[in-house]
Formats: structure tokens, C-alpha cells, sequence
């Protein structure tokens, strides 16, 4: 569905920000006096935009993926349908990259944040445990 709406031939988009302008998954740009403000993302094509949002709710259902992953960082934060568009604009990155490059698409796997900010993941989860109302000690593994 996706190649039928964007065409075969990803050149016609400079960049993949640009597909995504274009597909209307970039948020909007809203700033006044210094502030940004929360806005709608731009008009797209409606096709597409349909069939993505179904591959991203498909995606954002799976544990063991980065976008599954990624989907419950913002929806943690901003809500289901914010994540649900970032994972659309993170998918049509990915699908350019592949369209021009002709590479496959590697999964980082549902634990890359947490490779990528290991001091954060344990201080996250020392706090948890303390909420809980335990003590904490840690010690180096031999």
C-alpha cells in the first residue's frame, strides 16, 4: 500500500524529510514569541496516512521491536495518538532509507534505549524499587 501511493522510485524525494512532509506525518510548526506550541501535523495524502497508522498500531503492539519500544516511551508521556503519528514519521524514515539505499531494515531490538543510556536505565529502576519502598544497595558483579 505504501509503495502504490509513494511510487517505487524514491528519488523524487530529496530527503526523507521530505517524504514525510509530503505524506503529512511531520508535526506541525507552531512557535510564537519565543514558545512552541502544540500543533496538528500538515495535510497529507489520506491513503497513506490510513495505511499507516494501521502499521503502526500493528507495531506499537509488539514488546520485543524498537518501535514497539518507542511507542511506549511517548505514549508514556504524550498520549496513544502523538506516539501513533511518531511512529508513522519514524516508519516512513526508515521506508526511504530503504527505498534509496535498497538496504533491509535492521531492528536495534526493544532494549535500545536502555544499551543507549545504561547509567539511566539503573538509576530509573533504583528509583522504582525505592518508591516501593525498599532500600537499595548495589554492588559489582564479579
Amino acid at each position: 500500500m505504501i509503495i502504490a501511493e509513494t511510487g517505487a522510485d524514491m528519488t523524487r524525494f530529496p530527503t526523507a524529510k521530505h517524504l514525510a512532509s509530503w505524506a503529512g506525518t511531520t508535526p506541525g510548526n507552531n512557535e510564537s514569541a519565543g514558545k512552541v506550541k502544540s500543533s496538528r501535523t500538515r495535510p497529507g495524502n489520506p491513503y497513506l496516512q490510513g495505511a499507516l497508522g494501521a502499521a503502526a498500531m500493528a507495531c506499537s503492539q509488539n514488546p520485543r521491536t524498537y518501535l514497539g519500544a518507542r511507542y511506549r516511551r511517548i505514549a508514556s508521556r504524550r498520549g496513544p495518538q502523538k506516539a501513533n503519528v511518531a511512529i508513522q514519521h519514524s516508519m516512513l524514515i526508515a521506508i526511504w532509507h530503504m527505498g534509496t539505499t535498497g538496504a533491509f531494515y535492521d531492528d536495534p531490538g526493544a532494549d535500545y534505549f536502555t544499551r543507549l543510556h545504561p547509567d539511566r536505565s539503573k538509576k530509573r529502576a533504583i528509583h522504582q524499587l525505592e518508591a516501593m519502598g525498599y532500600h537499595v544497595t548495589l554492588e559489582n558483579a564479579s
